[in-house]
């Protein structure tokens, strides 16, 4: 029927995950439906034709297991962890849960108002208004773009949740992979006994949306949150994508730019000058290029200031060629950052399933160590060069305008200024 099985033993403990990943997520969702897939995935867990949320909920427990659900920008997947003498019991759910979801109507009810509720407080917030204004003025109206807003979340339906399920959540879409205490014949007994007569659709797949692209030119946007008593100050290009053979040297030159407490944003902005808690930049691995965000929350008067640090250590990270030691010790620290994700049968589940997703073999989860210790300064350099130009990068403020707009203008002519009271997230223009 199509889905892909990967099993992975590992005898070490009595315990055995599931992975169930589809190859379709938030990229997918539909015009005017941001939220969608989101949601639909948060709802595999919360009722089935046959078991009701709170059923579900006492029998995994009962059982000693774990669930869940959910859905990233690529992909939706639900987790299963369970004690391998409980495996049949816990798969008789999991496959359930997978396939035969209610979508109750009490329960989509609970579901959007949560999402709401979430909502409202990330709006509340310069750190959750920023987050959602570089990803359209990196993506605009593009898949990557898609931003859930009070009005897209109140215009999902049931229907549209069942549509969305019979979609994409389908065999030929999808990869099992099953870790932990299970021979390579039990898992593959496992995954046909729960899956093998899940016939695949007669329709075919949806067309993969084209999530490469993006909005152009840059922008620098201010949203004005007043009375705020700190400034989120944001800057934010397009990445690699995992696949790129640029994939690694970008992910080492980030580490080294903003990738922990000693890298050299928090150091410039925190350490040295003490004008923030923590400042940092962030490389998301996707199926197309991803961004790169830096970022730091200050005080209002100090934004100027804190995007000049941020621009010119953008500026250095390709200009200057990264000393060994500082490479070495920034290698160390992804290296043992994935280590600590995969000691997990749940973890390394969770990252076979992402490389099958991403078309990777599953043997590359050994190479990881030497594809990052293999970067040298030179590479990390060129990679810089061509992905960190700080002349293209989006910037947004948000926070108390009147004591930071006047002066990011004079740096950023191109500074508009929204009031938080006109912010529409449903307009690429934020208005």
């Amino acid at each position: 029927n199509g889905v892909r099985v990967i099993v992975a033993p590992n005898r070490a403990l009595p315990l055995i995950s599931a992975d169930f990943r589809v190859a379709s997520g938030a990229s997918s969702d539909p015009a005017n439906r941001a939220g969608l897939a989101s949601m639909t995935g948060d709802l595999l867990t919360r009722g089935t034709t046959t078991r009701g949320a709170t059923d579900i909920a006492s029998q995994i427990e009962s059982l000693g297991a774990s669930i869940s659900s959910g859905a990233g920008v690529d992909s939706s997947a639900v987790s299963l962890q369970t004690r391998s003498d409980r495996v049949e019991e816990a798969f008789t759910i999991f496959a359930d849960v997978v396939r035969n979801p209610a979508f109750a109507d009490e329960e989509i009810d609970r579901a959007k108002s949560q999402a709401l509720d979430g909502l409202q407080v990330a709006l509340s917030q310069p750190g959750g208004i920023a987050g959602f204004a570089m990803t359209r003025a990196i993506y605009g109206t593009a898949p990557y773009g898609a931003i859930a807003s009070p009005t897209s979340i109140g215009a999902i339906t049931r229907d549209d949740m069942a549509g969305y399920h019979s979609a994409y959540w389908r065999p030929d879409n999808a990869v099992l992979v099953i870790t932990g205490d299970v021979s390579a014949e039990e898992g593959f007994a496992l995954a046909e006994r729960y899956f093998g007569d899940w016939a695949r659709p007669t329709s075919p797949l949806p067309a993969r949306p084209d999530a490469t692209a993006h909005a152009a030119p840059s922008r620098t946007i201010v949203v004005d949150l007043p009375d705020t008593g700190q400034a989120a100050v944001l800057m934010g290009l397009r990445g690699a994508a995992r696949t790129d053979a640029d994939y690694f040297p970008l992910l080492v030159a980030n580490n080294v730019l903003g990738g922990g407490y000693s890298a050299r944003l928090n150091n410039e902005i925190r350490i040295r000058r003490g004008l923030s808690y923590g400042a940092g930049s962030g490389l998301s691995a996707r199926m197309s290029p991803g961004p790169i965000i830096a970022s730091a929350q200050t005080r209002n008067d100090a934004a100027v200031q804190v995007y000049e640090l941020m621009r010119a250590e953008i500026v250095r990270i390709g200009a200057e060629r990264v000393p060994e030691a500082e490479l070495t010790a920034r290698k160390a620290v992804l290296i043992g950052n994935f280590g600590r994700t995969i000691e997990t049968t749940a973890g390394l589940a969770g990252q076979i399933s992402t490389f099958a997703l991403y078309g990777l073999p599953p043997e590359r989860l050994g190479t990881y160590v030497a594809d990052v210790t293999a970067v040298t300064p030179e590479q990390a350099q060129t990679a810089a060069q061509r992905y960190f130009d700080a002349n293209r990068a989006d910037v947004v403020v948000v926070g108390d305008a009147q004591h930071f707009y006047d002066g990011l203008r004079r740096v950023r002519p191109n500074a508009e200024r929204i009031p938080v009271s006109e912010l529409n997230l449903d307009s690429e223009s934020l208005r």
